[in-house]
């Protein structure tokens, strides 16, 4: 996975941006216009709002591209205590929870990420925005599955990209859908990344009839 990761200096609060994860999702646009204008240089300014208003609004980023560090002593971000994973039409799956994506050249650990499902990111597994070019999936769940009366959500959230196959995801885990109905929760799946499934976000198989390849 590639990094470009740029720092922007607060009297209390040290913000990191990471160009190269970043999908322009906008939250923290749209939460703090003040602190975050694109259009200004340098586009963040950590002092035009409290620390605790800045980390409120960088925990919403949905791809972990924004990330702090407080140096007033303040609360740190926390690893969330649910792991969840949400299907975005004719997009990514955003992820939130304790995250371990494990790939042959190492484990890479965060609590948000987006994981690229179009098949096409030149940054896989991470997405880069490629769906745009018009992968199109809506973002409803096709089946339900509820835990038993011992499942409990939390712990570690194992993603493991298989060599030219899906996501194997270990550990517990809620699937939602944009309408908010159907659940799904589980401890093991497997997640279509080609982009070319007929049950997505679940993997049916497709990737090997369509020879999707892919190193990570």
């Amino acid at each position: 996975m590639k990094k470009k990761i740029y720092q922007y200096s607060g009297e209390e609060i040290e913000v990191s941006y990471d160009l190269v994860r970043c999908i322009h999702a906008e939250e923290c646009v749209h939460g703090l216009p003040q602190v975050f204008n694109p259009k200004k240089r340098p586009w963040i300014e950590p002092n035009q709002a409290s620390a605790d208003e800045l980390a409120d609004v960088i925990m919403r980023c949905p791809t972990g591209a924004l990330h702090f560090e407080r140096t007033d002593g303040g609360f740190v971000e926390h690893v969330p205590d649910e792991n969840t994973i949400m299907i975005v039409p004719d997009g990514p799956l955003y992820l939130r929870g304790e995250i371990e994506i494990i790939e042959p050249e190492g484990t890479f650990r965060d609590t948000r990420v987006a994981l690229c499902r179009c098949g096409l990111s030149k940054n896989k597994p991470l997405c880069d925005n490629s769906h745009l070019k018009g992968f199109q999936a809506d973002g409803k769940l096709a089946e339900e599955k509820l835990g038993s009366e011992t499942w409990v959500n939390g712990g570690v959230l194992k993603v493991i990209p298989s060599l030219n196959g899906p996501f194997e995801i270990r550990g517990n885990f809620e699937i939602r859908g944009v309408d908010g109905g159907a659940k799904f929760l589980g401890n093991q799946e497997w997640l279509c990344r080609c982009g070319g499934s007929g049950n997505k976000p679940f993997c049916d198989g497709t990737h090997r009839k369509i020879g999707f390849s892919s190193e990570a």
